[in-house]
């Protein structure tokens, strides 16, 4: 087995398809950070969150926050150099959130445009930098 992977477009598809999966099942914390670089630079829109203590904290709100979540990925495209990739994400990510002591939970609905910059890990692919680049509603949807 080599020090580290091949980036490839199919892998780095699968790694962005495993990622939203390990969130939408709310994985445990350190099943998600073998995912990352532990420099991680994690950029959303309410926040940038550096490492894996950042992140950690990133990750405790939203899986406290968001139930039914699915993330439908709709395009990957990587630009590979070598041992690094900056790949162009775009995704569909739907949920609930239920604010007390509301009578209902409000659904959500965006699309999101992300760069990633993805490195060869050990075991495949890692993200080492996370961008939300735009988060656009769905007809329908609350906001965040």
């Amino acid at each position: 087995m080599p020090a580290e992977w091949q980036l490839t477009e199919d892998a780095i598809r699968s790694f962005a398809e495993n990622w939203y999966t390990a969130l939408d099942q709310h994985v445990g914390l350190a099943d998600v950070l073998a995912l990352t670089t532990e420099d991680l630079e994690f950029k959303v829109p309410e926040d940038t969150f550096l490492g894996h203590e950042g992140f950690g904290r990133w990750y405790e709100a939203v899986t406290h926050r968001f139930f039914d979540e699915v993330h439908t990925v709709t395009k990957v495209e990587p630009v590979i150099e070598g041992d690094r990739a900056v790949v162009r994400v775009l995704v569909n990510w739907q949920a609930k959130v239920w604010d007390p002591p509301a009578a209902r939970s409000r659904w959500l609905g965006f699309d999101a445009d992300q760069t990633w910059t993805v490195v060869a890990g050990p075991d495949g692919p890692l993200i080492k930098q996370y961008t939300v680049n735009d988060l656009a509603p769905m007809p329908g949807s609350d906001s965040l």
